[in-house]
């Protein structure tokens, strides 16, 4: 599958995964308008935002089997070259070792939610997948030559998908983003609809899933915005000056709001197409074309 990008909007919406390259070895914990999202390490870590391609690639191959009639289970092959072409990842050795460490990342997190999906719930913990195995071949040298990867897609995820049916289009540009852009893609993507989206930086930063201080998120949006360089989304920080009569007055500055505000970009004129997918064109009936608020 050499085709365009999908995932799953919950996953887009919610901080599953750590923003990190190197191993994050933490709890991850997400609570917020009656959604609750628990992630485990594994001896690895937990899975992270990078690991996270290897999901998308599998949630496109579904997407792509069921947009076609085709009979989907949730075990999955391909080959590494179809993945790191898709990813823009190097075919290098130090990428196929990576590989195998997302793959027991993916395998080793540990997940418990209160999303439901399919229109079930689960209490108790799961992973991304059940299984993962890399099938290797011997060269007449004796060497290993890796031929296919082969993986099991988690119950909650494969119901998601398959059920659902909320699965939501890549830009081609999102690999060639870090960490914190990533994520506001995602959240952009699965939330922002034609009037845009405002919310309050403290928020915003659990939705993102930072977990540096606050004062260090807001920096950090402040250089992205100034970048201006998320596909298809506009990021603005509003700030506003609390004005509180009753409260006593005080020398110095007076405490502010900031707000994130996330718009869409205008369609770009053909002639300027990067080769990003436009949002505004009709998609099959098992794609939402609109991003819908998630669900809780």
């Amino acid at each position: 599958m050499l085709g365009e990008i999908r995932g799953e909007r919950s996953l887009m919406a919610f901080p599953f995964f750590a923003m990190a390259k190197n191993a994050w070895m933490k709890p991850l914990t997400y609570q917020n308008d009656g959604v609750s999202i628990e992630v485990r390490p594994s001896a690895n870590g937990v899975a992270t935002i990078y690991d996270k391609e290897i999901v998308l690639y599998i949630a496109s191959l579904m997407a792509a089997k069921i947009d076609a009639g085709e009979q989907v289970g949730r075990d999955f092959v391909f080959t590494a070259h179809d993945l790191f072409t898709v990813t823009g990842s190097n075919q290098s050795a130090r990428s196929y070792a990576r590989l195998s460490e997302a793959l027991g990342r993916l395998q080793g997190t540990q997940i418990k939610t209160n999303i439901e999906a399919g229109g079930e719930g689960e209490e108790g913990f799961f992973s991304w997948l059940s299984e993962a195995k890399l099938h290797y071949a011997r060269t007449r040298k004796g060497e290993r030559r890796l031929k296919a990867v082969k993986v099991r897609l988690c119950d909650w995820l494969y119901r998601a998908i398959l059920l659902d049916q909320h699965v939501l289009d890549y830009a081609n540009a999102y690999f060639q983003l870090g960490p914190i852009e990533r994520r506001i893609y995602e959240v952009a993507r699965s939330g922002c609809g034609e009037e845009g989206m405002e919310v309050g930086l403290e928020t915003f930063r659990l939705q993102i899933g930072y977990q540096n201080p606050l004062a260090n998120f807001r920096y950090a949006l402040k250089q992205i915005a100034e970048a201006d360089a998320i596909p298809d989304y506009r990021l603005t920080l509003v700030e506003t000056v609390e004005q509180d009569r009753d409260a006593p007055r005080r020398r110095g500055r007076r405490p502010s709001v900031v707000q994130v505000r996330i718009t869409r970009r205008p369609p770009a004129l053909p002639d300027d197409r990067v080769g990003a997918p436009d949002d505004s064109d009709a998609r099959p009936a098992r794609r939402d074309s609109q991003p819908r608020c998630a669900d809780g």
